[in-house]
């Protein structure tokens, strides 16, 4: 049923970090078939210009070429989380039981700009004073003033998650999503938060699943790599960990050349699993971003892929077209 307001909704902004990130994605969707060939609209909330990016009007969308997750994503990966969240909350909604609802939410925390692997993340940041010393002011016997040090304090940030809870006043959680970010997963504030989240759903009974499509960071799932069979340590990961049994994972293998899998998302323990594509949802990143417009194929992706990786991806994008093929050198004539 819609809503039974002409206009907002009052009852809506009580959810506020669900209806923020669904304004925020379905209008930059909107938004980018009002754009002009140059302009580009992507999800850190900002338009900016690329004319690099010549968007012929009415040319068909290309799919990624890759067959499973797309590595250039992950160096966009501010605008791919939301978007996965987003999608990925719609998609469970539709398939979730009678009683249960999906929302999406956000945690704050402070993310440091120093570096992503350093070994202490201050809570500000020391900067000294550009351009040298100011000389101090004597004349008429006025005291020299001294030079201060200036302290450049970080940034909050804001990052986005699923909950499905039961509906109701109750409103039990029965289940978290989560979409790793490089936050998690190098040393910080973000990733001491995400720790303790982990303890704390664990000891409450919440089902957790955590998708983590980032080759950069370390590992924060709960199983210890070593502990995998060799085929299932791949670049990317999906580990479920159900409310009711505490001392059990599943994990999902998730290697670069395949298709992402459909998973299982874990409801209450009566319930059938939700099954949550992630293929279908990088497919929607890619298409509604521009991905196709604005990946350069012609470089390497950040991170580097490994040797093995790097070359299959090479040939993968010149079958493809998306990456000139080298030239022939001419035989010297003898």
């Amino acid at each position: 049923m819609p809503s039974p307001f002409p206009g907002m909704d009052p009852y809506l902004e009580q959810h506020w970090g669900d209806i923020h990130h669904a304004l925020v994605t379905y209008a930059r969707d909107r938004l980018r078939d009002f754009l002009p060939g140059d302009l580009v609209a992507r999800l850190e909330e900002r338009v900016f210009d690329e004319s690099a990016i010549g968007r012929e009007e009415g040319r068909e969308k290309m799919p990624s070429p890759f067959p499973g997750m797309d590595p250039y994503l992950e160096q966009h990966w501010g605008d791919i989380h939301h978007r996965l969240v987003t999608y990925g909350c719609d998609q469970l909604h539709e398939r979730l039981p009678g009683g249960l609802l999906a929302r999406m939410e956000e945690r704050v925390f402070v993310e440091s700009s120093l570096g992503p692997e350093r070994a202490i993340v201050p809570d500000l940041r020391v900067f000294e004073r550009r351009g040298g010393k100011k000389k101090p002011a004597t004349s008429n016997g006025a005291l020299a003033v001294a030079e201060p040090l200036v302290l450049h304090f970080d940034e909050p940030a804001a990052e986005g998650f699923i909950e499905i809870r039961e509906a109701g006043s109750g409103r039990r959680l029965v289940t978290v999503v989560e979409v790793l970010s490089l936050t998690n997963k190098v040393r910080g504030e973000g990733r001491d938060k995400y720790l303790r989240k982990q303890e704390e759903l664990r000891d409450g009974g919440v089902s957790l699943v955590e998708i983590d499509l980032l080759r950069a960071g370390g590992r924060v799932l709960p199983v210890p790599v070593e502990r995998l069979p060799q085929e299932y340590r791949t670049a990317y990961q999906v580990c479920a960990r159900r409310g009711w049994r505490r001392v059990e994972a599943e994990v999902y293998k998730v290697p670069l050349r395949e298709r992402l899998p459909v998973i299982g998302i874990p409801l209450r323990e009566t319930d059938d699993d939700a099954p949550l594509d992630l293929q279908a949802l990088i497919d929607q990143c890619y298409r509604n971003g521009g991905y196709d417009e604005d990946a350069d194929y012609e470089r390497d992706p950040d991170p580097p892929l490994d040797r093995a990786d790097a070359r299959w991806a090479d040939d993968l994008l010149r079958r493809a077209g998306r990456r000139e093929r080298p030239r022939r050198r001419k035989r010297s004539g003898g």
